[in-house]
This record gives structure tokens, sequence and C-alpha cells, in this order.
């Protein structure tokens, strides 16, 4: 009996370990906690590490995509940040597959450009904007986990990246395009299966499975260790969190589910009708209107009157 209870209580013990260093997935992080000053160092480390240069976050800006919405568990959750060169900085975290994405981003851009530039001021005043996107869906075909890119002009027959003539304090410099230009960094989640060894992998482990090594040297990680521990929320905050979660794993398994089933039903009876059968499916299961639009191609009009 001593054994059986001894070994209750290891067991017991082992799991409340477990426990103490389960941590907050980012996408609720950086909705309700990194965006409080006290808490820039977990998101001046992650920065630090994707853009590979020391970053320092002054302000966290207002933007329609980091405000509270019904559906943020489905789609995208993003931050918008201004960093110590007055530098833009978009992160955004997509759980649910999106046909238009890259060009969703390339909007977004566009817009944060647009929004800190005054009508009348002179194009000098345009800051540069890094778009940093972490996906949880396949974006498309690729070997690695991370992808950035950048804007050059590359000479057609000689290969040299042109620099152009710009003034920056009164002095005429010669800067490469790239340095004007938006950059953008698609980090492909799901992809990553390597062992954690470089600061680069370590953020990109714990955003697949929350996973924070307890001798981390990571920027920002050390940080996230304390500030983002799952029993730091109080019992209110881990039961919403809790739900967000399985909001999360319902809405991806009704969206594989009416995939799966649409492709079947669309062959048995015309793509149309397929279509439809998936909408259908969906808007039962419980999944919003403009959601089931936005999968489908179907109008809401439609999908209402199924």
């Amino acid at each position: 009996m001593k054994e059986k209870g001894s070994d209750l209580k290891i067991t017991e013990e082992m799991e409340r370990k477990k426990l103490q260093d389960r941590y907050i997935r980012f996408d609720w992080a950086i909705k309700r906690l990194l965006r409080q000053k006290a808490n820039f160092d977990v998101l001046d480390g992650f920065l630090t590490v994707m853009l590979n240069e020391e970053i320092r976050i002054v302000e966290i800006l207002e933007s329609e995509g980091n405000q509270e919405s019904a559906d943020d568990k489905f789609n995208r959750v993003d931050i918008k940040a201004l960093n110590s060169e007055g530098e833009i900085i978009l992160v955004e975290i997509q759980n649910t597959r999106e046909l238009h994405y890259l060009e969703r981003i390339l909007y977004g851009v566009t817009k944060a450009i647009t929004e800190h530039i005054s009508l009348g001021e002179g194009y000098e005043k345009i800051k540069k904007v890094y778009s940093i996107s972490i996906l949880y869906f396949d974006i498309g075909i690729g070997t690695d986990y991370i992808y950035h890119g950048q804007n050059h002009f590359v000479g057609v027959h000689t290969g040299d990246h042109l620099r152009v003539n710009t003034r920056e304090r009164d002095v005429i410099i010669s800067r490469l395009p790239a340095e004007i230009f938006p950059e953008y960094i698609l980090i492909r989640v799901n992809e990553f299966d390597k062992v954690a060894l470089t600061p680069l992998d370590e953020w990109i482990e714990y955003l697949k499975d929350g996973t924070i090594h307890p001798d981390t040297t990571a920027p920002g990680l050390k940080e996230a260790r304390e500030i983002l521990k799952y029993y730091s929320m109080s019992p209110e905050e881990r039961l919403v969190y809790d739900r967000h979660l399985d909001a999360i794993m319902i809405q991806n398994d009704v969206i594989g589910t009416a995939k799966l089933e649409g492709r079947i039903e669309g062959k048995a009876e015309g793509k149309v009708e397929g279509i439809r059968q998936i909408a259908s499916k969906m808007k039962n299961t419980g999944v919003d209107i403009a959601t089931i639009a936005k999968y489908t191609g179907l109008s809401e009009e439609i999908i209402l009157s199924l």
C-alpha cells in the first residue's frame, strides 16, 4: 500500500511540475499581455530574433486587427508596434487557411504606410514597415519553415544591386531599396521539426508546442518563462483561455471535416451543390457567416438562405 501511495505522490508531483511549465499561446499573449509596457521585453526579444537585429519597441499602435473581436480566435491576431528607429512592425497570427493571404498582408502593409504619412508631407516621411506572419496552416510548397522577402533591384545583365540616392538629414546618401521598401517574414510553424539549437529555433518551438527550456538564453524567452505561465492567470482568465483553445480546435476540425465531406459530395452531386452542402454543415455547426463566406466563396445572402 505504501508503494502505491508513493507512486501516486510521484505521479502527482510530476503532473504538477508539468502544469507549472505550461505556457500561454503566443496569440493569446500578444492580444492581452504583451501590449503592456512592462512586458515589452518578450516582444523585443521575439522581434530581435526574427529580424536579426536589436529591436526596442517604444509604443503599441492601434489598428483594426488588434482590436477585440468575436472571431479573432479563428482568423488573425495582430499587433502594430513602433520601434526606437521610428519603423512600423506588424505581427500577425493566422490559425486557419486563407487563400488570398499574401494579397491581404500586402494590403495591410500598404495601409500601415499610408496611415502614417499626412497629406502634404514629403515622401521622406514614409516609414519602413516589417510584416511578420506566424502561420498555422500550409500556405504553399517549400522546404523551409521561415521565409524572408525584400525588394531588390538587380541588374538584368550585370547582376549588381542598384543603390539609389536619397536625402537624409539634408545630406545625399546612397541606400539599397531594401532599406526603404517593406520586408516580409513568413513563419510556417507546422513545418518546424528540428531540435532547437538556435534562438530562432527555440522561438519557433515555443510557437509550435509551447515549449520554453529552463536554461534558455534566447532573447525574450527567459522573460516569457515568467510572464506567460498558464498558472500566473487567475482562474477566471484560465477558463476564458481554455475556451479559446477549445474554439480553435473545434473550428479547425469543422473546417477540415467540411472540406473532406465537400470533396466527396462534390464529386457525386456536382461542384456547386457540394459547396452549398459544406456551407450548410458549417452553418449548422455554429461557424459564423463571414467565415463560411470566406471559405466557400458563397455570398452571405445564399448562406443565410440555406
